[in-house]
């Protein structure tokens, strides 16, 4: 008997709990009813304020036959133009714009004699040097330039070149001696050069003081 009356409790709970569940699916399809003429409402309304929409006429479309300009390389016309900006010219010439002295000094515009000075007697730290012998002239130009760039990056202001006496040359002339010259005053990284004393080179090397 106590068993039959559990199961039959169990059984009105168990009909209790399928019509909650049927109340809320119902309440939960009125709502989407609801909110589904809401929006056909509105789109109406929408509809009726603008009246009755027309396509606008437009030109027939040209097809371009021509083919496109192919696009600039922003980038390889700026490393073209640094690159000549950075070039050194063979036809250049110094002679006019160094003092008569034994070292064939050089200094730019506004630096003082007394730097030279101390330039001639050794006085500033060699911090870099690049060798020139052996290089052919195009190499020797290309070396320079990369030398002093490099120079500058690493913040080095006193530099020596050595471009030799020419002494393994044909006729036994100085060939880069008076290239190197013409190139260094090209550059206008480089503040002032002369020829180096007889312990760094002498006659087949300059010093070199470039901008800090």
């Amino acid at each position: 008997m106590a068993a039959s009356l559990k199961n039959f409790t169990d059984l009105k709970g168990l009909q209790a709990q399928l019509k909650l569940e049927e109340a809320a699916r119902a309440e939960a399809e009125r709502l989407r009813r609801e909110q589904a003429e809401k929006r056909e409402r509105e789109a109406n309304i929408f509809r009726a304020s603008i009246g009755e929409v027309k396509p606008i006429a437009g030109s027939p479309r040209v097809l371009v036959t021509e083919p496109r300009p192919l696009p600039i390389a922003r980038q390889r016309i700026a490393d073209e133009e640094a690159a000549l900006q950075e070039s050194l010219s063979d036809d250049f010439s110094v002679e006019t714009l160094m003092e008569t002295d034994e070292a064939l000094s050089y200094a730019r515009n506004g630096i003082g004699a007394d730097v030279l000075k101390k330039l001639r007697r050794g006085e500033w730290v060699t911090q870099a040097q690049l060798d020139l012998h052996g290089l052919r002239t195009d190499e020797a130009r290309e070396a320079v330039g990369q030398f002093l760039r490099n120079a500058i990056k690493q913040g080095k202001r006193c530099v020596r070149i050595i471009h030799g006496k020419g002494l393994g040359s044909v006729n036994k002339e100085p060939v880069l001696k008076n290239k190197v010259r013409n190139w260094l005053v090209q550059k206008d990284e480089v503040m002032a050069f002369c020829q180096a004393r007889a312990a760094d080179g002498g006659s087949g090397a300059l010093m070199v003081l470039l901008k800090g």
